[in-house]
């Protein structure tokens, strides 16, 4: 298996001087619940400084508590009404699901992990063909066949074992012809044609939220960029700015300070 080289992100898209208002890209970020606000916040930051536009919608009941939240911390997002969000999906160039919805593996309410698997069942089968970054909480309640053709999957080892069992990862991407991202110190990128390694990692990395500033990240790539490319690319580009992180403050850097980071990353990686 050959290791992701740095010269491949020179294939990434990037903007031209004459491009308009959408031309470079917009997603919708689908999550949240009354426990978990902060994770789709955080796909968000990187989302909204990559892209022309982000928008947000969560199915939590108190969304005009949690949207105000949101938007006390961040600006640069739209939030959308829920009864909407059909209509954002299909206007998107990439949708990100899963990040900050509850599952039952860490719930006790029942009626929410339903709620979570109801949504992500639907929008994935009533969406097959826009182009999915599958995170968190939705890959925790999912069954995989529900996994749309071209979709990237992000799953920790724990949720790939949960979802696949032994499985390896590219068995699973070929078998479903998606793309799988299974994080670690060493991630592992599989389509149905190839793997590659991405090693630069480093402890700091397993602090909660960074996850999804990957997730965001990946979604951000891939609305204007191929799902293997996309997903090499981002974690290549989140251990990079982890890296350049750990060297000023060695691990003592949070899901925050790394979405801050990965514009600049990714700038110096590109130019």
């Amino acid at each position: 298996m050959r290791t992701f080289d740095k010269s491949e992100l020179k294939s990434l898209y990037r903007p031209d001087s004459k491009s308009s208002n959408e031309d470079n890209g917009q997603v919708t970020i689908i999550g949240g619940s009354k426990l978990f606000h902060g994770a789709p916040l955080l796909s968000l930051k990187v989302a909204s400084r990559i892209l022309d536009m982000a928008f947000f919608a969560t199915p939590e009941k108190s969304v005009g508590h949690v949207a105000e939240q949101f938007k006390s911390k961040l600006f640069s997002f739209i939030w959308i009404p829920w009864e909407e969000v059909d209509s954002y999906v299909e206007k998107s160039d990439a949708l990100l699901i899963g990040p900050g919805f509850m599952s039952f593996r860490s719930e006790k309410d029942r009626s929410v992990v339903k709620e979570t698997k109801t949504i992500t069942k639907r929008l994935l089968e009533k969406f097959p063909n826009k182009r999915w970054v599958i995170d968190a909480g939705s890959l925790q309640i999912m069954k995989a066949e529900w996994i749309p053709a071209g979709a990237i999957l992000t799953p920790n080892k724990k949720e790939f074992q949960y979802l696949f069992g032994k499985q390896k990862p590219e068995l699973v991407a070929k078998r479903h012809n998606c793309t799988i991202l299974v994080k670690g110190p060493e991630a592992k990128v599989c389509s149905p044609n190839e793997c590659v390694e991405i090693k630069n990692g480093n402890p700091g990395l397993i602090k909660g939220g960074t996850g999804d500033v990957l997730a965001g990240l990946t979604v951000s790539l891939l609305a204007k960029n191929e799902p293997f490319l996309a997903a090499c690319s981002a974690s290549y580009i989140a251990k990079a700015a982890a890296a350049e992180l750990c060297e000023k403050v060695g691990i003592n850097y949070n899901a925050d300070d790394l979405a801050d980071k990965i514009p600049e990353t990714l700038q110096g990686l590109t130019k």
